[in-house]
């Protein structure tokens, strides 16, 4: 009797070689979808490649600067606001560089405000002080007997200097708060050499004027 299967039926090894096939096919299509879904070398926090070696952006955050943001170390200033220091040059005027015996030299201020906003400060003759002055000796200044002294706020226009409207002019004496009804001394003259410093406000010329006195 023959023992070979009944023709048209597969024999089992042909069985077993097809679902062999049949699962390594299955095999490689999971392991095809796992290779979609997790590309190597993409684990958690590694950002996604574009392919030239570059981490792709993965949203609009990534993919612009943030923006910058500077903080001021001083305050801003504006107008209107009351001057500083920093921004306010006062410069004392005389008429003249050297006078004769009997001229009276004729004093003056300029005030300037070299910051960028316009600022505000009293320029009146209240916070103004005259002082001249030789060697270390002061010999004269405005307020030792000065009378009817006002208050005046100004608005300072930056890069606009403003001057005295008024000169004093100095009697070429000493100055003191105990001699403003009686006669004064006369300074030494000669040829003389004596220094006027102005301050406004509380701002202080940076430099003092010299003139001469004859």
């Amino acid at each position: 009797m023959s023992t070979n299967p009944p023709a048209g039926r597969p024999s089992p090894q042909v069985y077993r070689r097809r679902r062999v096939v049949v699962l390594l096919v299955l095999l490689a299509v999971v392991a095809a979808i796992v290779l979609i879904i997790v590309r190597p070398g993409a684990s958690q926090g590694e950002e996604p490649s574009t392919g030239d070696g570059k981490p792709a952006a993965t949203d609009a955050t990534k993919t612009s600067d943030p923006e910058s943001t500077t903080i001021p170390t001083e305050p801003t200033a504006a107008d209107g606001d009351p001057c500083a220091p920093e921004q306010i040059v006062v410069e004392p005027i005389t008429d003249k560089s050297s006078y004769e015996a009997g001229q009276q030299p004729q004093l003056s201020v300029t005030i300037e405000n070299t910051g960028k906003n316009v600022c505000v400060l009293n320029a009146g003759t209240k916070a103004q002080v005259f002082t001249i002055t030789s060697g270390d000796d002061v010999y004269w200044t405005s307020t030792d007997c000065q009378v009817d002294a006002i208050d005046a706020e100004v608005s300072l226009q930056p890069g606009k200097p403003i001057s005295s409207s008024s000169p004093i002019a100095w009697d070429r004496t000493r100055s003191s708060k105990d001699t403003c009804e009686g006669p004064r001394e006369s300074v030494p003259a000669g040829g003389a050499s004596y220094y006027l410093a102005v301050s406004i406000d509380g701002f202080d010329s940076a430099e003092k004027k010299q003139f001469l006195l004859y």
